[in-house]
């Protein structure tokens, strides 16, 4: 049992409301303590607001445009589609939005969270000063309050889209993924700068509305945190339905106009100029870090990161003071559902337990692109780099009948230790973000591919395909041909 608190006294104080945030609060919450969460925004942070679930719901209507050419293509459907009522699809995802949000307040109500709104300062390792929003108040009406942390300060600020230098976004022409999860408006061309999770997505959705698409990457590869086959997949598909892709290509220079912008990109020595109705610029994220009173508790950060002194506790070099979310630098993850899993540690350290690290390696990656990339544990090269003794299986989605059916192409690539466990997972097709999840299982629970061959996957599924995957490791195999 908690003891009798003072006013503005908690068990915890949580400054940031998004997944890190609030998920600490509800499990701390849980588990019997006291909880104040400040969020200086809208509780639910990017993900729920400006993130994962708006540009996820543009993107399901996405792929129906696209089973409605399938059907009028592939299957003789005598149906097309007539228009796109932008606003229409826009309502609607933001409908989707708002009762996402409406579940989670009455979820942090119901189980006793403190939501305080305003501006959030940490003067110390057990308090917050909160100052209240322009025209709100922080706490019972005072314009500022003091909150008392008993048992630690949980920094759960997140992070905000990166600009690119010297052209921040106008929210018209040039826009983040902030404001492109909120127009009401589609464009007829796109350039896309970034081909990390988000452009991809962006791309892909852009294209599947109808719209002339570029999309911009530094460096070699799209997706260039994955698997360099699922690289190659994702690329390909997306030439193969339209999107022009541009790896080893710099922006040079962004002229912005009435009708859009005009930018130069460089691309293996050569400089030309696209212009497009709409920018999307999707270079990565920025942690919130500064002004909320970190530099005077002098904790230990890197370029704006937080970075823990513990990895298994989350906490900071500052005793009490943990930090979860894309405030962490690398190896965390910075997606959502890490968030999710950094917050509830965090709050069963605080809690007094004793929970289990986090293996971010064993922690799944998913890109809703069209089609959809997914992962977990190690690439091919980092398995190698790591000194592994690596064999490799490809298999082809359209090796099994189900794949044949959604005709889109996709694979499934397994990287094992020889005479060892799995050690990651690669898929690229369709709803392979759902079929993931056995991935995780498999490699978190360090499966051999033998173990996983034994198992009966039901027919016609896209889960045969890694079944077979397995199979073909363990020296069974079925479907596979050319080896």
């Amino acid at each position: 049992m908690t003891e009798r608190l003072e006013a503005g006294e908690f068990d915890v104080v949580v400054v940031g409301a998004g997944t890190g945030g609030y998920s600490c609060a509800l499990r701390a919450a849980g588990l019997g303590l006291s909880v104040a969460l400040v969020e200086r925004d809208v509780v639910g942070g990017t993900c729920l607001h400006r993130g994962c679930i708006p540009s996820k719901a543009m993107l399901h209507a996405a792929t129906i445009v696209e089973s409605i050419e399938d059907g009028q293509h592939r299957w003789g459907l005598r149906a097309a589609l007539e228009s796109v009522d932008a606003k229409a699809l826009a309502a609607t995802r933001d409908d989707i939005v708002e009762r996402n949000y409406k579940g989670l307040l009455g979820h942090l109500s119901h189980d006793g969270v403190k939501v305080v709104a305003g501006n959030a300062t940490v003067t110390s390792p057990r308090t917050v000063r909160v100052v209240a929003p322009t025209g709100g108040s922080a706490n019972g009406g005072q314009p500022a309050t003091e909150l008392r942390a008993r048992r630690g300060v949980v920094l759960a600020m997140g992070s905000v889209p990166r600009q690119m230098p010297g052209l921040a976004a106008d929210g018209v022409h040039v826009v983040t993924s902030d404001e492109a999860t909120r127009l009401d408006r589609l464009p007829a061309s796109a350039l896309v700068v970034g081909a990390g999770s988000v452009g991809v997505e962006f791309a892909s959705l852009y294209r599947a509305f109808g719209a002339d698409v570029t999309l911009v990457e530094m460096l070699d590869r799209v997706l260039p945190a994955e698997d360099p086959d699922v690289s190659r997949e994702v690329a390909s598909a997306l030439r193969r339905k339209g999107t022009r892709v541009l790896v080893g290509a710099r922006v040079e220079d962004v002229r912005v106009s009435e009708q859009g912008v005009t930018a130069t990109i460089n691309s293996t020595g050569k400089a030309e100029q696209v212009s497009a109705e709409l920018m999307l610029v999707a270079v990565g994220r920025t942690p919130v870090s500064s002004g909320v009173g970190l530099e005077e508790l002098a904790l230990a950060t890197d370029r704006g990161f937080v970075v823990p002194a513990d990895w298994d506790r989350l906490e900071t070099s500052v005793p009490g003071v943990h930090v979860v979310g894309d405030l962490l630098p690398p190896p965390s993850l910075a997606l959502a559902h890490a968030s999710f899993a950094e917050g509830m540690l965090v709050a069963e350290v605080l809690a007094g337990q004793s929970p289990a690290p986090i293996d971010y390696d064993g922690v799944a990656r998913a890109t809703y692109s069209l089609p959809e990339a997914a992962s977990v544990g190690l690439t091919e090269p980092a398995a190698r780099e790591r000194g592994a003794d690596v064999v490799v299986n490809r298999f082809p989605l359209s090796g099994v009948a189900r794949g044949l059916i959604y005709g889109q192409g996709g694979m499934v690539k397994v990287v094992a230790e020889k005479g060892g466990p799995v050690l990651g997972v690669h898929l690229v097709g369709p709803h392979v973000t759902e079929l993931i999840a056995e991935g995780m299982l498999i490699t978190n629970w360090e499966a051999l591919p033998s173990e996983v061959a034994e198992l009966v996957h039901p027919h016609p599924s896209l889960s045969e395909a890694v079944g077979e995957a397995h199979l073909t490791l363990a020296g069974r195999r079925l479907h596979q041909q050319g080896r």
